[in-house]
């Protein structure tokens, strides 16, 4: 047929098993033409994640629709592509995770072919030469599956039962479903990418001499492949800066998978990271774990420093070879993933105490980026109100100058996250269109307004502001007039002057001094 011409120029293209030398009315042929719809038949097409899983879908309704020419349809292998795809199609509409749209079409072929083992992977480009395909012997096959990346080569490998070796026709029908595979990789990575893109890496916004450092030293980093360690408090953006690292780097198109060391279980730790092999114990479905999944990405250990003693051991082993062997395994498997560490507590600090290993921190400390906090940097501040209220189109909100102020002295213990939950809280119970001081948390403008609201209210002139900052300054001072007089760079006359303005206006008031003042000054003696 015409389709099967197209089909075939473009797999010589593009290295695409190509094994069709079967007789045209064999059952394999037909059951190989059948899965050719699952092909796109314009050469260069690049598949995409909805490219790919709109082709599988049409790929079964096609097989349910279509008829043979001759009346005579094939029964066994129809029925064991049916059998595949129809699971594929129910995994698909059941938004199946990746590993386990993976792991549901190995299973059906394994089923579907009565085969001992069937393994569907990719291998990046530093493994691709201990690979040749296709390879056969008496007991297995290893099949190439069609990719659109250069640098990853992808295998379809598949063993038989000893009582049952392949005949012609199985080999014709792995064959095809090498194919299917390739349309079930292409559809895993476009979910990683589309997720990636949904969460946004997002900007690390500011306009400060720090963050310019730290955005240039990011950019240095992510051109290599070394392990780094990102050091900073909570809430400051260190999976966000990871997430840079990630897509800045050559493994973007990889999968970026994030790990909250706090939150795993110790006892299903090495399941969850390592992965488990099938039948491992009763009930147990062998799948990848954390590290598999991340093989060409980049793996992310959130909040390293909270990890047990027991479990930083298990990690060793893993950092040094880049090698997993799975809960009930026999063998270890390599992995080419990129390793980056966040904590929020300086690792060097919890050496010295005996809390983390030694040769752990010095295996993840290669290369350490440092995550300034928000009270270092007051001057982002307004800038990332500006980029959070747009991120939410529903209202468009500004901020006034005051409480723009009191914003940029507020000190952030959450840090960015902190201010973000701010700008949540404006956007819901905001009814006006613009953010005064009085809208902000009492915590947040409680200096602020202390010192400056009455005055504002009051519409002092900058006369009565220059008494009372000079008598703010004389009682942090310790009441010590030449102290005060050499901080405010002002004559010792000129402040008894701004001193009796500001007596007259306050008298009577003393408890008006803002509590910074208060618990900060000292007696020192008064001249």
């Amino acid at each position: 047929m015409a389709f099967s011409r197209d089909l075939r120029s473009l797999s010589h293209a593009r290295a695409w098993p190509t094994r069709y030398d079967v007789a045209p009315n064999s059952e394999s042929r037909k059951s190989l033409e059948l899965a050719e719809l699952s092909l796109p038949t314009i050469a260069g097409i690049e598949f995409g994640m909805r490219c790919a899983e709109v082709l599988v879908s049409e790929t079964y309704a096609a097989m349910q629709g279509s008829s043979d020419d001759s009346g005579a349809r094939p029964e066994g292998s129809v029925a064991s592509l049916r059998q595949v795809l129809e699971a594929l199609g129910t995994a698909l509409a059941n938004n199946a995770a990746n590993d386990d749209l993976g792991a549901t079409f190995e299973q059906h072929v394994r089923q579907a072919l009565q085969l001992r083992a069937v393994r569907l992977r990719e291998v990046r480009a530093r493994y691709q030469a201990r690979l040749v395909t296709p390879t056969r012997t008496s007991d297995s096959i290893v099949l190439g599956v069609p990719t659109t990346d250069p640098r990853v080569q992808a295998v379809f490998e598949a063993s038989c039962q000893p009582d049952r070796p392949l005949a012609e026709p199985d080999y014709d029908m792995l064959v095809a479903l090498a194919h299917v595979g390739g349309l079930v990789l292409e559809i895993g990575r476009g979910r990683t990418l589309g997720t990636s893109a949904a969460l946004g890496a997002g900007p690390l916004v500011g306009s400060t001499g720090v963050m310019k450092a730290l955005r240039a030293q990011i950019e240095r980093v992510a051109a290599t492949d070394f392990t780094v360690l990102i050091e900073g408090e909570s809430g400051t953006g260190k999976e966000l800066v990871a997430r840079q690292l990630h897509e800045l780097g050559r493994r973007r198109r990889g999968p970026f998978v994030a790990v909250n060391c706090a939150a795993v279980v110790e006892t299903l730790l090495e399941a969850e990271l390592f992965g488990i092999e099938e039948r491992t114990a009763t009930g147990v479905r062998g799948r990848r774990g954390k590290f598999e999944h991340a093989d060409g990405g980049t793996m992310f250990l959130d909040e390293v420093s909270d990890l047990s003693l027991s479990a930083q051991a298990k990690f060793l082993r893993v950092l040094q070879d880049l090698a997993v062997e799975r809960v009930g395994g026999h063998g270890t498997k390599r992995i080419d993933t990129r390793i980056v560490a966040a904590t929020n507590r300086p690792l060097s600090d919890l050496v010295a105490r005996g809390l983390f290993r030694a040769d752990l921190y010095y295996r993840l400390s290669g290369v350490e980026i440092h995550v300034p906090p928000l009270r270092n940097r007051g001057e982002d501040v307004p800038e990332l109100v500006r980029y959070f209220l747009s991120r939410h189109r529903s209202r468009e909100l500004t901020l006034s100058t005051e409480a723009e102020q009191a914003l940029r002295i507020y000190p952030w213990p959450g840090n960015v996250r902190e201010l973000e939950r701010l700008v949540e809280r404006a956007l819901a119970l905001m009814e006006s269109d613009r953010i005064e001081l009085d809208d902000l948390p009492a915590r947040i403008r409680g200096e602020f307004a202390e010192v400056l609201g009455p005055s504002i209210a009051r519409d002092e002139s900058m006369r009565a502001w220059a008494c009372h900052y000079a008598r703010l300054v004389f009682e942090k001072c310790g009441r010590n007039k030449r102290r005060a007089c050499k901080r405010l760079n002002i004559s010792y006359h000129t402040l008894e002057a701004y001193l009796r303005v500001a007596g007259k206006a306050g008298r009577g008031h003393g408890k008006r001094l803002p509590r910074w003042v208060r618990t900060m000054s000292t007696p020192q003696g008064e001249s």
